[in-house]
């Protein structure tokens, strides 16, 4: 054996799990297909700049036990994402909104006494036919498609408002600098701990059996070889897990079980695209005579992007785009350059300032997580009936197959980087012990 575990993702959750089992004194093979690890976070410094631009993963969502925890170890302090939010109305002015995740909560807690499951979009047509409702309709709608980067027509709305429920969407934070010290310190952690990390590693096939599993990768110039372990965490995106068709798919020999292939089926992947724009000045903080100084969220009406937003309470000249789940889609043919120009002047329309805009636009960089090979997707969600499909996801097959990642999370914490790492957690310790009681048999 090359190792009693092999993690396969080095995202967070494949962090998390490759330090907690060589904490336990065992042998661990990381796995990234990546030439870094992160997974779907990913920061990216532009010159003179602060904060660094995170073009993935950016908040903190909730209590966060674990991401607070290593923060604090790094020395990292979060900052409440606070600040006033506007939106644009259908004649185009922008007014105050202090639209929260609880109008959008309210919106959909009839959703939870429904005896059948059924698509956000059908619980919310019936909602924006009723005048007295249709307000609450609006931002639910807005939350399922942005925030949650979800398909209302394929979303479980019984999952959703079960989400909105556990309280996890109701504050957001950032990492103040951003989340790179956090998953250096992991990866430090890792390698201190003696877990072999391989980057730029494609998967290719996991065979196993019970008590030993034999995993083919692939490097970049095309050498195969093979790892064998007692043992497999696989933290891999549901979008990865899913996909069919080219040299990227992942097979496993025998096949999963049907419980687990049936839960596969039932976790969609929210699509996303998101684009920082960096400028000159902060100059939305001075138009109007100041009136926007202190937004810290605008939300467009018709526009190709959902959302922009400021970096508060950290001044900053980097602006953020964000277009979630159709919206997503509808860009997927635009190129690089394209969607950039349309997320600066989407930002321009907002104020009726494009010219401006644009003489104060340094630079854009973006990022499809659709697109994305490697994860196929920004986060996950759960599909009409899909019911405890993300527990079911989380269960190991023989002890000798275990799972984690956001998709894995069950208490409300889905596509958020404290759901991966505390699935990390929760699969290292599966592993662990099965490990143990096999060496004790043995």
């Amino acid at each position: 054996m090359d190792a009693d575990a092999v993690v396969i993702g080095a995202g967070a959750a494949g962090l998390a799990a490759a330090q907690s089992l060589a904490g336990s004194s065992l042998r661990v093979i990381m796995l990234e297909a990546r030439g870094r690890v992160g997974g779907r976070v990913r920061s990216r410094e532009v010159t003179g700049m602060t904060p660094p631009a995170e073009l993935g993963a950016e908040f903190i969502h909730g209590r966060a036990t674990q991401t607070m925890r290593l923060l604090r170890e790094v020395g990292v302090t979060a900052v409440a994402a606070d600040g006033e939010s506007w939106v644009c109305s259908e004649n185009g002015d922008l007014r105050r909104d202090d639209w929260d995740s609880s109008l959008a909560a309210r919106a959909l807690e009839g959703a939870r006494l429904l005896a059948k499951d059924e698509s956000a979009e059908e619980f919310l047509r019936r909602l924006e036919g009723d005048k007295t409702t249709r307000h609450m309709a609006e931002a639910a709608r807005a939350f399922v498609e942005g925030f949650e980067a979800a398909d209302p027509a394929t979303a479980s709305v019984q999952a959703i408002a079960d989400e909105l429920q556990s309280g996890v969407d109701s504050r957001s934070a950032r990492p103040l600098g951003g989340y790179r010290p956090m998953f250096e310190r992991l990866r430090s952690a890792c390698a201190a701990a003696g877990v072999q990390v391989s980057l730029s590693t494609i998967v290719r096939r996991i065979s196993w059996t019970r008590g030993a599993v034999a995993v083919d990768v692939c490097n970049p110039s095309g050498e195969v070889r093979t790892i064998r372990a007692r043992a497999a965490i696989v933290t891999l995106p549901i979008g990865v897990l899913r996909h069919t068709g080219d040299e990227t798919e992942i097979a496993f020999d025998p096949d999963l079980p049907s419980a687990k292939r049936k839960a596969l089926g039932s976790i969609e992947m929210g699509q996303a695209v998101k684009v920082i724009l960096w400028f000159r000045s902060a100059f939305w903080e001075r138009i109007r005579d100041g009136r926007y100084r202190d937004a810290a969220f605008f939300r467009p009406h018709g526009q190709a992007f959902t959302a922009y937003w400021a970096q508060l309470p950290v001044r900053s000249k980097l602006i953020a785009a964000w277009a979630g789940g159709p919206k997503a889609l509808a860009l997927r043919d635009a190129s690089q350059a394209e969607v950039i120009e349309r997320a600066l002047n989407g930002f321009g329309a907002l104020f009726g300032e494009t010219a401006l805009v644009s003489e104060e636009f340094e630079g854009g960089a973006i990022h499809d997580w659709g697109r994305d090979q490697f994860a196929r997707g920004a986060y996950s969600y759960v599909a009409v009936g899909g019911g405890n499909a993300r527990a079911a996801l989380a269960a190991p097959v023989d002890d000798t197959l275990f799972f984690a990642g956001e998709a894995t999370s069950s208490d409300g914490q889905g596509g958020t980087v404290n759901g991966a790492l505390e699935t990390g957690e929760r699969a290292a310790a599966e592993a662990a012990a099965s490990l143990g009681a096999r060496a004790t048999q043995q």
